[in-house]
């Protein structure tokens, strides 16, 4: 058995190919972990039939245990909530991620993966996909999750380490129930999210289709919640965003000030939050309660962001032209 050292703990099972190396079972007993680049000098672009399928024993192929931190837990993939998967990934197999109920967010490269059937098949937690563009080879991740998982999905698009996308796809869910008299079933859609789920031309994201959307969101029965963080990221990362769609958006904002800003808080990154007060104009009373805010959760990046730009406001204010 092969022993290697590394960011996180495996214990890998592995087959080489002419063109790189298949991973036919992956255990692991942390929460956080990525999956090698590489392996023997060369890339790891498969992963077998139930390769990551939580409680599957290790079962033929080359053994290989990566260390990294001290283990903690049992070796089943039950705990795991964050995967990383290889950049030259090109096929997952049947059921390969069976089972990881834990799995909250997969992060990949943007390029042509052929998924096998039931790759996702129970993993309900699954919410975040995190996709870096390649270098001219766009694949279509996006479409695939979207397609496979009917709940709510936050994808980020990331190129050159910069988040230049990052939309929320409502949840929804589909339901047929039996008509007796009439001997047929009725399809009933619930939740406002199919169409979002849907706006993928030649399986990629059309981001003004998407913007389309919005109206028809907000004027039915729709979670503000959800409503407020799409309208956010739209803002804060507007790749594609359109003059008259920025605008619906950031009206929306502007009559949920507060509940913006305190989102933007929660997030404990004062990046999105800067780049909010550079798009809406919040009023001092506004500023100050987030600020307040800020003050109680003890984050001094987003106190001190705030205070400059109640002091740039003020000054503003009182200035005077000779």
């Amino acid at each position: 058995m092969a022993v290697i050292y590394g960011s996180n703990n495996w214990k890998l099972s592995v087959k080489r190919g002419t063109e790189g190396v298949t991973i036919l079972r992956a255990l692991t007993c942390d929460a956080r972990a990525a999956l090698p680049d590489a392996l023997f000098g060369m890339p790891v672009t498969a992963l077998g039939d139930r390769a990551l399928a939580a409680g599957a024993s290790i079962t033929g192929g080359e053994e290989i245990d990566v260390i990294g931190a001290p283990a903690a837990g049992e070796w089943d993939n039950q705990a795991l909530r964050e995967l990383t998967l290889s950049p030259l990934l090109c096929r997952a197999g049947d059921y390969a991620l069976m089972n990881c109920r834990a799995l909250e967010t997969i992060r990949l490269t943007d390029r042509p993966i052929v998924w096998g059937t039931g790759a996702l098949m129970n993993c309900r937690a699954l919410r975040h996909i995190e996709i870096t563009r390649s270098d001219g080879s766009a694949g279509d991740a996006a479409a695939y999750f979207s397609g496979e998982l009917s709940c709510e999905l936050d994808i980020s698009v990331l190129s050159d380490g910069r988040r230049v996308s990052r939309v929320i796809l409502p949840e929804y869910y589909e339901e047929y129930v039996e008509n007796s008299p009439a001997h047929h079933f009725d399809y009933k859609v619930h939740g406002a999210g199919q169409p979002y789920h849907h706006v993928f031309r030649d399986r990629q994201l059309r981001l003004d289709a998407y913007d389309a959307l919005w109206q028809k969101l907000i004027s039915g029965e729709y979670e503000p919640d959800t409503a407020l963080r799409l309208a956010f990221w739209r803002v804060c990362c507007p790749e594609g965003l359109g003059g008259d769609a920025g605008a619906r958006y950031r009206q929306y904002l502007a009559a949920h000030a507060d509940d913006a800003l305190r989102y933007a808080l929660s997030l404990r990154d004062v990046s999105p939050l800067c780049t909010l007060l550079k798009q809406l104009d919040f009023t001092a009373e506004v500023l100050r309660a987030a600020a307040d805010l800020a003050r109680e959760e003890r984050d001094t990046a987003a106190v001190a962001v705030l205070l400059e730009e109640l002091h740039r406001r003020a000054g503003a204010e009182k200035s005077f032209e000779l």
